[in-house]
């Protein structure tokens, strides 16, 4: 594995690009006029209903690219995160038919399989982390429970302790507050989907809360692709004093989806239904038994200047995983916790707000116990085959300052110390391997923005991102095997492997505002990264091993836009047009061996688009669009996936009483075959190998929702 373990036009672009320079060009021009008073409004925003709002407004302080998805007005299928984080620039979130959706942000986790522990974005759930040191798992993000996602792309992250490559996204619940009384949601379609949900809110003096729960089940697109779920989640904040409230959460979800596994580009091509032959002889599923989540998140504004928030969150989340020959019995625990302290002050006689924080996530178990799955060179299915741990702790401090050099002009500047400590081995058979590290790293940042106009702001950063390496990927990267004569255990590995942290050097610039042509944002990035954590694999199903090693120098670089337009508005209505483009080039830097190439897993580019009416009764319609690129499927760059062009419908019924919503679409009207996801070889040279799972071929769905007092 040379290059990996070196330690050694689109069509779619144009309409959106020029629309994005249009809008640089006319901003001053369309808005030369003093800007409006906003009394009245400022008054309206005060309301529950505006915090989706608030924190887009609060995202807009970072020098730095953001998006913010508003799910209460959801009005289409809700199935997983990619529904979640659909026509978002900046953003690749790709589901293979289950839960296990790929949501990659410039470039991160490029190659990662998709149900794996998601990696390169700190992922938390209302302020409180969910990944830990072995990634994110997904089995607890449940559209249907939450009010809003915020992202931070990149670097922006910082000020909540997220210093990978990706950036963060932060889940936000539902609650009484913004869920008030009893609501019933079905939705329900093609290949066996259905999904139900019954929800209740409320407030009560200082307190307010929200009760939910939801089940859903599916048969998959492909064959042997079946998956269910079922859960409950409850959110109770208690204004205890009018500068003190404590937030408790609580979230159970148990899933089981099976795994039909890759396929080829001919199978994608001619026959995408089909599962993986090797997944079906060995009946590869993987089962969540059941994910637990108790967190509590406490604010305290000490005076006008001050707060102080600090949160912890302990997390259980066995795994049992069939998806080779061997059976992983996964017991994982994480103990995570937050500090959050904001002061603003003068410094050098300019408003200058300061803030330090400090993020833990903490592994108490991370065990595995491995067991034949079937009989195999004379022993019998169920023999104990190997136990190893694979313990992390990441601590980071970060400290940050934003400095008003002028009205419009802000300064922030920023320092994080990251300290990780990882406990690895294999615990049976023994074995005097122990990988026991600790390790400091580093993460500088510094910043801008500048409100040119009230229409238009730019930013930009320079920073330093870390990531470290997973635990147990010490374990799957390594190449050192139990040697002949240790019975069942002949050819597993026996001992871990030092991997080092992934860094980057990173440069981002853009701009956003509104205009005549509507409300834009675009951002450009250069990253030059060092250790990049590459994965491959080296064996497919049925002895499935995917490894992860440090890679040669590679860049990331990209282009991120987005543009959402009000065409045309009337007494009739309003026509709308949102489009969402995301360019990336994610190559080697002069690697020995693949010198230039770029790095497989993701499109180069990706754009889409809708198109939509939303009539004064309630009534609405919509057309939208995917164009995806082709892409790369193995580091020699000798194959790829094709690109794909799709098509979708929409249409609903919002009462205008707020009490209930129906809606039917079409997805993929076309039937159009394509690669969803794919998981990279190493070098296939020119052969056509089971890399990619297919993307969801056309599907009909429908929902209703009911809202009582």
């Amino acid at each position: 594995m040379t290059a990996l373990s070196n330690r050694s036009a689109a069509p779619a672009l144009s309409l959106l690009a020029a629309a994005l320079l249009s809008c640089l060009a006319a901003t001053d021009i369309a808005h030369a006029a003093p800007a409006p008073q906003a009394t009245t409004l400022d008054a309206v925003n005060v309301t529950a209903a505006s915090e989706t709002e608030q924190a887009r407004a609060a995202l807009k302080r970072v020098p730095g690219a953001s998006n913010v998805v508003d799910l209460t007005k959801a009005d289409g299928r809700l199935s997983t995160s990619a529904d979640v984080l659909a026509y978002q620039p900046g953003i690749s979130a790709q589901s293979p038919g289950n839960e296990g959706a790929k949501v990659s942000i410039r470039g991160s986790g490029i190659n990662r399989g998709p149900g794996a522990h998601a990696s390169g974005i700190a992922v938390s759930l209302d302020g409180l982390p969910l990944s830990g040191p072995g990634g994110t798992p997904y089995e607890l993000l449940e559209p249907l429970w939450l009010s809003r996602a915020e992202v931070l792309r990149g670097a922006n992250g910082f000020e909540r302790g997220a210093l990978a490559l990706g950036g963060a996204i932060n889940y936000v619940s539902r609650s009484g507050r913004d869920s008030g009384g009893l609501e019933l949601q079905y939705e329900a379609g093609s290949r066996g989907y259905q999904k139900r949900s019954v929800g209740y809110g409320g407030v009560s003096g200082d307190i307010d809360y929200y009760l939910t729960y939801t089940d859903t089940e599916s048969d998959g697109y492909q064959r042997h692709a079946a998956s269910d779920g079922k859960g409950a989640m409850a959110n109770l904040g208690w204004q205890i004093t009018p500068t003190l409230e404590t937030r408790f959460f609580v979230r159970y979800r148990e899933t089981n989806h099976e795994t039909p596994g890759r396929l080829t580009r001919d199978q994608i091509r001619n026959d995408p239904r089909a599962a993986n032959p090797a997944n079906l002889a060995i009946d590869a599923r993987r089962p969540q038994p059941g994910s637990t989540w108790i967190g509590n998140m406490t604010t305290w504004q000490i005076d006008e200047a001050s707060s102080l928030q600090a949160g912890l969150v302990y997390h259980k989340y066995p795994m049992d995983l069939n998806e080779s020959l061997y059976r992983q019995q996964l017991d994982y625990s994480n103990l995570n916790a937050t500090v959050d302290y904001r002061h603003r002050h003068l410094l050098l006689g300019r408003t200058s707000v300061t803030t330090l924080g400090l993020r833990v996530t903490h592994d108490l178990d991370a065990d595995v116990r491995e067991t034949l799955r079937f009989a195999s060179n004379g022993y019998a299915a169920g023999t104990h085959t190997r136990d190893f741990s694979h313990h992390g702790t990441d601590s980071t401090l970060h400290i940050g300052n934003d400095l008003a050099l002028t009205d419009a002009l802000h300064l922030q500047t920023g320092l994080a110390l990251i300290h990780t400590r990882r406990d690895v081995q294999v615990t049976w058979p023994a074995t005097p391997e122990r990988l026991r590290e600790h390790q400091w790293d580093y993460a500088p940042r510094l910043g801008f923005t500048w409100q040119q106009t009230p229409q238009l702001q730019w930013f930009g950063n320079l920073s330093r991102p870390v990531e470290p390496a997973h635990p147990w990927s010490m374990i799957w990267g390594s190449n050192q095997y139990f040697a002949a004569g240790n019975g069942a255990s002949t050819g597993r590995q026996r001992a871990p492997v030092q991997l080092d942290n992934q860094t980057a050097t990173t440069l981002e610039l853009g701009a956003r505002g509104d205009s005549v042509l509507g409300r834009w944002e675009l951002t450009g990035y250069y990253a030059r990264v060092l250790h990049e954590l590459l994965t491959v694999e080296v064996m497919p199903v049925p002895n499935l091993f995917v490894a992860e090693n440090n890679a040669s120098p590679t860049v990331h670089r990209g282009l991120e836009a987005g543009l959402d337009s009000t065409l045309w508005q009337g007494r009739d209505g309003r026509l709308s047009l949102r489009q969402a483009y995301t360019f990336s080039d994610f190559r080697y830097r002069d690697d020995a061996l693949f010198g230039s190439n770029r790095l497989p897993g993701l499109p180069r580019h990706y754009y889409q688009a809708e198109l939509r009416y939303d009539h004064p009764t309630g009534f609405y319609a919509a057309l939208n669009t995917e164009y995806a690129s082709a892409m790369f499927v193995d580091y020699a760059n000798s194959v790829r996936a094709d690109s794909h062009a799709i098509v979708g419908s929409r249409v609903g019924f919002d009462a205008p009483s707020g009490r209930w919503q129906a809606w039917a679409e079409m997805r993929n009207i076309g039937d159009r075959h394509y690669a969803a996801t794919v998981t990279p070889g190493y070098n296939d040279a020119g052969k056509d190998v089971a890399r990619s799972t297919p993307g969801e071929g056309r599907g009909v769905y429908a929902g209703l929702r009911w809202r009582f007092d």
